[in-house]
């Protein structure tokens, strides 16, 4: 007998479905999943790598492809903060297999747009289908995984913030030197298309749940969308247009955080909010939260400046860099199983994982503020080694920490927090670093010429050598990054101190 219905009554969403044993299907899609997030992050980096390739043979300016790495960034992050609320209405199998599906079709698209105007639009829907992705394979771990491999699940997600990156420059010199420029888009097809039928089998299908329309939250949809594109847009092109003396920066950087203010005051007392302000209450997500932001700005540089100092002291091209970031890359496969079953350890404490990892970082980033001009790939070897177990160690305890306890209705709201801070951190740092470059190269550059300036005038300035210019350019490039490796060293050990005030103590979930 079907229950009534009484006047005024509001309607209650149907009870979630019993969680299927996790066994090889299940595996298997989680599988594909993880692949299918890779896949998208490797095309996000392989692309940037490989931009001068891409404007080459397109014919496209340097500014006018700024634009392109910036538009797809705001896409991607806005996608990863919304993306959650839709994989509950839509479910997780049809909107993962739809983001893989557009994914791919852009990526095949790119190399034969007619023009810059269609090579963003296709760029900007392969940012939003790729940036649904990761919070995908956040909310598969903490709904379908047992307990007792919970861990090596989210250790899995962390594959996207330290193998993933790492990754991007060797593949990007493959492509481009081996098999051509349109390859730098179309190697998402492979992968898509082995992930799309891991997916599309693996991952149970849950029924639309379409009541959740009645109570959308238009008003933080409309205000959320473009405050976190405006901010992405702001930070990525600030450097080039100068930040503040640009009316359009001015606009974007401040029209966003007003939004943004009025997005999150929205998101407080909304009913089905995208963002759920009271998980911050947490310490232990803040906590993670914060601390992800650090990571993740030490984790881009001790990518960036190693490849920046080889490119521009010696001339490397990505296959020949590539070596030094296949050096962390490669054994994060074994690194991440052994950090993760060590925190899986109920007599390990994840707090001081995450101390020992971040302080490696910080080792690594203080051997090479030693640099020289003179260092050449091999001197990174040593650097890179120490990082191949500082990585995993300081994402994995963040994971662990952001999601123990946490109720299994606000996993989608945890893995919307997670991703989109994830997002917005590389491009903060992005932004934060190409500043710091510009402002000790100009800072170094005046005081080598002043120096050169008050030599004595019984000096022969040609008798200091033909190369003096390149000499100098050799030695700016070098100060620069030795000074970046301090301030990122310096921001690790930050993060360190914070470790005994802000989180608590935390069990791994096989010990509940």
């Amino acid at each position: 007998m079907s229950a009534v219905l009484l006047p005024g009554a509001v309607p209650t969403a149907p009870p979630p479905p019993t969680p299927p044993i996790f066994g090889l299907r299940l595996a298997t899609g989680l599988a594909g999943v993880l692949l299918a997030v890779l896949v998208s992050g490797l095309n996000e980096n392989i692309t940037k790598v490989a931009l001068a390739d891409i404007r080459g043979a397109m014919g496209i300016a340097r500014d006018d492809a700024s634009w392109l790495v910036a538009l797809y960034a705001a896409a991607s992050v806005s996608a990863m903060a919304f993306a959650p609320w839709c994989s509950v209405t839509f479910s997780l199998r049809r909107l993962t297999a739809a983001a893989i599906i557009v994914c791919m079709a852009a990526g095949v698209l790119c190399p034969f747009a007619p023009n810059l105007s269609v090579l963003i639009v296709l760029r900007v829907v392969q940012g939003a289908a790729g940036g649904a992705l990761p919070p995908m394979l956040m909310t598969v771990a903490l709904r379908f995984l047992p307990p007792n491999i919970k861990l090596y699940g989210l250790g899995g997600y962390a594959l996207s913030a330290t193998f993933g990156p790492s990754l991007g420059t060797p593949l990007a010199a493959f492509w481009t030197e081996y098999l051509g420029w349109q390859w730098a888009f179309w190697q998402v097809v492979p992968g898509s298309i082995v992930a799309l039928l891991m997916v599309s089998w693996g991952l149970p299908q849950d029924p639309l749940r379409l009541e959740r329309f009645r109570q959308f939250d238009w008003r933080g949809l409309l205000l959320g969308l473009p405050a976190i594109s405006m901010l992405v847009v702001g930070l990525l092109q600030g450097e080039r247009l100068a930040w503040f003396a640009s009316p359009l920066i001015c606009v974007l950087l401040g029209g966003g955080a007003v939004l943004l203010v009025l997005f999150l005051i929205n998101e407080w007392s909304h009913p089905l909010p995208f963002f759920k302000l009271q998980l911050l209450s947490r310490r232990n997500l803040s906590h993670a939260l914060l601390t992800l932001g650090g990571v993740l700005f030490v984790l881009l540089a001790v990518i960036l400046i190693p490849s920046s100092y080889l490119a521009q002291v010696h001339a490397y091209r990505p296959l020949q860099t590539a070596p030094v970031m296949l050096m962390v890359a490669l054994p994060q496969l074994i690194a991440l199983p052994l950090v993760a079953a060590l925190c899986n350890l109920r007599a390990v404490d994840c707090r001081w994982v995450l101390a020992i990892g971040l302080a490696l970082l910080a080792l690594s980033c203080m051997l090479g503020a030693r640099m020289s001009p003179d260092w050449i790939r091999t001197h990174f070897y040593l650097l890179q080694a120490v990082q191949i177990f500082a990585q995993p160690m300081a994402v994995i305890p963040l994971l662990l920490l952001a999601t123990t306890g946490l109720a299994p209705q606000d996993g989608p709201f945890a893995s919307a927090w997670f991703n989109t801070i994830k997002g917005m951190s590389a491009v903060v740092a992005t932004g934060v670093l190409d500043a710091l470059i510009t402002r000790r190269n100009h800072f170094h550059s005046t005081v080598l010429s002043e120096r050169l300036g008050n030599l004595p005038a019984a000096v022969d300035m040609a008798g200091l050598g033909p190369g003096l210019s390149a000499r100098m350019h050799a030695q700016v490039v070098t100060l620069t990054s030795s000074d970046l490796y301090l301030i990122v060293a310096a921001i690790a050990l930050a993060m360190i101190l914070i470790i005994p005030i802000l989180p608590t103590r935390v069990y791994p979930p096989r010990a509940a």
